[in-house]
């Protein structure tokens, strides 16, 4: 009864415009038809928003997101989402079959844990002049494996025909890919895979150049 009731109250998202963490989240937010709150934490201001104690009691790894929910506080994006395909009606973000689902995660992961992280704000700003080189390199290294994995499972999506938590995970790291300069045309899969899915009004919707806190010089 209790889940029941907090459920009656809007999730809060506490992320960054750019956060491809955050991006994924509210990307996973509108495919379920699912309202929620948003509050910006600005990793640049100030020095990093993220850094305050204020938001530390939120996220002790000081990143975000972070997602108030049902009574509890969330990090980590998959987590989140995998939270919310579980405890949400509609469509499913993991597929049903164990081969799929395996598949979904392994895709996920590999962007997640593989690439992302070697490239987030916090690297960067430690790598210095050479931001751009290092992002690239690691981007790259990452599509060359992520290429002929997806070759295999895609069809018109990153596993099979229906959107999953792999297809959440591979618009953002495009989007990266892209500020970072990287030829996308080495990459016809992810590149069609990632067109394909911008034509989805979830993915569109919650694109970085249209959130709350998007500077006006990076609206649409």
């Amino acid at each position: 009864m209790r889940l029941s009731l907090v459920c009656l109250s809007k999730p809060i998202l506490h992320g960054y415009f750019r956060s491809s963490c955050s991006w994924r989240v509210r990307i996973a937010f509108a495919l379920k038809g699912i309202e929620f709150d948003q509050v910006p934490v600005n990793l640049i201001k100030d020095g990093g928003q993220q850094y305050s104690e204020q938001y530390k009691t939120l996220n002790p790894m000081q990143q975000v997101p972070a997602v108030e929910i049902d009574g509890v506080t969330l990090s980590q994006s998959l987590a989140v989402i995998q939270y919310i395909d579980e405890t949400r009606p509609g469509l499913r973000l993991l597929p049903a079959d164990p081969q799929k689902r395996a598949q979904v995660r392994m895709i996920s992961d590999i962007i997640a844990s593989g690439i992302q992280p070697l490239q987030n704000l916090y690297v960067i700003q430690k790598i210095g002049t050479e931001k751009v080189q290092w992002a690239q390199h690691f981007i790259n290294r990452g599509f060359q494996a992520l290429e002929p994995i997806l070759k295999q499972t895609a069809g018109k999506y990153c596993v099979g025909d229906e959107v999953s938590m792999a297809d959440i995970c591979l618009v953002p790291q495009v989007y990266n890919a892209e500020r970072f300069k990287v030829d996308m045309d080495q990459f016809p899969t992810i590149k069609r895979l990632n067109q394909t899915l911008l034509e989805i009004e979830a993915f569109n919707t919650t694109h970085p150049s249209c959130q709350p806190d998007t500077p006006a010089d990076l609206q649409k």
